[in-house]
């Protein structure tokens, strides 16, 4: 098994949750020429808190936070399963990370991997930015999370 990539992924315009463009066709290319994951960690900047947190429901309700949008977008449905497994082993990799059920499954990170994984078939975590550190603890955040990489764990920012 491959080491798995590290990917920095911009969702770009709301609009592309349902539009077929060269963008989603990009997206979509891409995420049949990935090895399959065994789970994605999911580190969106939508999320940002005052800890570094980790979902941690079996079925992360998915979060529509974009406002006066077509009614269409708001239809949309894209509910992977959670890894509590991948949310554990995270926390335990961070030192302890809170889990969270407050949260689930933002159009930061579902836009992005309806195009990927479009069945929906690949768990997912997220994982929250800490607003009140900086630029070295997040740069520490991610060399710690490189392990995962070579569990078959997609880690996208």
């Amino acid at each position: 098994m491959k080491r798995m990539p590290v990917l920095f992924l911009g969702h770009g315009s709301p609009m592309n949750i349902t539009q077929e463009n060269a963008f989603t066709a990009a997206l979509s290319s891409f995420g049949r020429s990935l090895q399959k994951p065994d789970a994605v960690l999911m580190v969106s900047a939508h999320w940002m808190a005052r800890s570094t947190m980790l979902t941690a429901q079996e079925r992360p309700p998915q979060i529509y936070d974009f406002y006066g949008f077509p009614e269409e977008l708001y239809r949309v449905n894209y509910t992977p399963r959670a890894s509590l497994e991948l949310s554990g082993k995270t926390s335990a990799l961070l030192g302890g990370a809170p889990l969270s059920s407050d949260w689930g499954i933002d159009h930061g990170a579902w836009s992005v991997l309806m195009r990927l994984f479009p069945d929906a078939d690949v768990p997912v975590t997220q994982l929250s930015l800490d607003m009140t550190k900086g630029l070295d603890y997040h740069y520490e955040t991610g060399r710690k999370l490189a392990a995962l990489r070579d569990e078959n764990i997609l880690v996208i920012g």
